[in-house]
C-alpha cells in the first residue's frame, strides 16, 4: 500500500510553499524507515528463513519489494538531506519583507541548481519544477 502511494501523482494545493516539499519528504522518510526497520526485524527473518528453506517461489516477489522499499527510502533520505540545504535560503521568503526576500533569490536559485546537478534522486524536471512552484 505504501509503495502503491508512492507511485502517485501528488495533488497539492497551489500556495504551498517550498517548507512543504522538506515536510513532504519527511513524512515520506519516517514511513520507509518504519517499513525498513520492520524489514530488519527476527519475526521477518524468520519468515524469510522459512520461506528460504521451503524454496518458495515468494522469495522472488518478496525481494522486489524489499528493494523498492529500500530504494524509496534511499530516495526520500537524499531528497531530505538536500533540501534541509535550503532551509538558509527560503526562510527569508517567511520570514521577511518582500525587498528583503530579493536579496535571499540569487542564493536559492544557486542552491537548486546544485541539488539538481548532483542529486541522485532530484534531478528530474518534474521535482525541480515542483519545488519552483512552490518557491
Amino acid at each position: 500500500k505504501v509503495l502503491a502511494e508512492n507511485d502517485q501523482l501528488r495533488k497539492e494545493a497551489d500556495d504551498l510553499g517550498p517548507r512543504a516539499e522538506l515536510d513532504y519528504w519527511k513524512k515520506r522518510l519516517s514511513k520507509f524507515n518504519y517499513l525498513t526497520d520492520q524489514l530488519k526485524s527476527p519475526d521477518v527473518k524468520a519468515v524469510l528463513g522459512v520461506l528460504t528453506a521451503a524454496k518458495s517461489k515468494l522469495l522472488k516477489n518478496w525481494r522486489a519489494l524489499d528493494i523498492r522499499i529500500t530504494d524509496a527510502a534511499n530516495e526520500a533520505k537524499d531528497n531530505v538531506k538536500y533540501l534541509y540545504s535550503l532551509e538558509k535560503y527560503y526562510d527569508p521568503l517567511y520570514n521577511s519583507d518582500p525587498v528583503s526576500m530579493v536579496d535571499a533569490i540569487p542564493g536559492l536559485i544557486n542552491a537548486i541548481q546544485m541539488i539538481q546537478s548532483i542529486s541522485e534522486y532530484y534531478n528530474t524536471s518534474e521535482k525541480i519544477s515542483s519545488l519552483f512552484v512552490k518557491v
